[in-house]
């Protein structure tokens, strides 16, 4: 793990902050080499599948000409949704670093269920969350305050 990445997800989410998207960003790395990086724009593509962590999957598997992200990690400005839990395991991210824990206890249920799971075909993926609180919480509260002045 590299927190320095978080840097660059971070730049993600403030694009979608500034699109008034929430504000989530996401970084895929292979061997300590950014791939792919995204923020959400499902406001924007009236999309609810434009998640920061599909979109860069989508990019990063165009770049490795290959759906299989093996060896790669994603960090996260948020814990994902359990889409992107899903699409991250089915595309084979080793591990999920996470900025920010989603207070949504379900969620989180959901998506431990999601990583855990072994079976013959996806391997279990290792997830980490909390590695950034601050920086993640202080940008969420700017943009529900943002929105809440509209």
């Amino acid at each position: 793990m590299n927190l320095c990445f978080f840097d660059i997800a971070f730049d993600e989410a403030r694009k979608s902050f500034e699109l008034d998207e929430v504000p989530i960003g996401a970084v895929i790395v292979k061997q300590g080499k950014v791939i792919a990086s995204a923020h959400n724009l499902k406001e924007h593509h009236n999309c609810s599948i434009y998640h920061a962590e599909i979109l860069a999957i989508k990019e990063a598997s165009k770049i490795l000409h290959n759906w299989r992200l093996d060896d790669c990690d994603i960090y996260v400005t948020l814990d994902p949704c359990p889409m992107c839990a899903s699409a991250i395991k089915q595309s084979r991210i080793a591990h999920v670093y996470s900025a920010l824990h989603n207070s949504d206890s379900s969620n989180a249920k959901i998506i431990q269920s999601i990583f855990a799971s072994n079976d013959s075909t996806n391997p279990s993926v290792i997830f980490e969350s909390d590695l950034n609180k601050t920086m993640s919480q202080e940008l969420l509260n700017k943009f529900f305050e943002k929105q809440r002045k509209r």
